[in-house]
Order: structure tokens, then sequence, then C-alpha cells
């Protein structure tokens, strides 16, 4: 599917619609979450268009990864969060609602349930098999 160029995201980064900046070079953008999650909820996001990680260039893949680290670690200083989550999803069916690749970094406090990962331990031998396929995908 073609890159939507009116998404909320593409927008913002034109000077449509406003944001609550937070960084921003010549390759990037960190702004508020205008719906938080958590207190001191962010977004980054590549000025590079492209809906999933796998649309983008490796370079704008690699500079949005810098400025999360970076805003990250901002974050947890500023809000004192013991830790951050990063999330980074790929596709509606991943829960991706922007088209638009994006991180957003959340702050993350003991006992708050926003947990990405599943209730059950799984076998190692169970998961070796999709290692495998991964593996051989590379």
């Amino acid at each position: 599917m073609p890159y939507d160029s009116n998404n909320v995201f593409a927008k913002i980064l034109r000077g449509e619609l406003p944001c609550i900046k937070v960084y921003e070079d010549a390759h990037t953008l960190a702004f508020m979450d205008i719906m938080p999650a958590v207190e001191g909820h962010t977004l980054v996001i590549p000025k590079e268009a492209g809906e999933t990680m796998f649309d983008i260039s490796p370079e704008a893949a690699a500079a949005t990864m810098r400025t999360t680290q970076k805003v990250a670690a901002a974050v947890k200083r500023a809000t004192g969060a013991p830790g951050i989550m990063l999330a980074q999803l790929n596709g509606a069916a991943a829960g991706q609602s922007i088209p638009h690749v994006h991180f957003h970094i959340l702050p993350r406090h003991a006992g708050a349930d926003l947990s990405f990962h599943g209730k059950t331990m799984v076998k190692p031998e169970a998961l070796e098999p999709v290692a495998a396929r991964i593996r051989a995908a590379l």
C-alpha cells in the first residue's frame, strides 16, 4: 500500500497540525503524545515518509533509533521513572494506528500494567523452530 501523505504525523511534519516538540534534528522529530498512556509519553518519528520500519531507509531507521535513545534518556531523567518502555508497531495487525513509523517512549513505574509481554512462558524447544526460520530469513 502506498504511503498516506495525509496521515496525522505527515501533517505535523509539514506544519499543518501543531505538536508539542521535545526534540528535532534534520532527520527526526520527537513530540508529546496527545493521548498519553502515562505522564511523559513521547513519540519519535523519522522525517522520511514510511508506514513501517520496512518502508524507510536504513539511514532513517538509524537516525530514528538514535533520537529515540537520546529522548528516552531525557524522559527517564525528567520523570524520575525507574524504567522506560519503547514500543514500535508495524501495521494495523500489530496495533499501529497512525500509518507513519514511530516509537512510543513510555516512562514505567513498578506496578503499572502496560506490558507488551505474553502471560505464559513457552519452552525453548517450542521456540527453536521459529528462531531457525528467522535466522534463515536474515
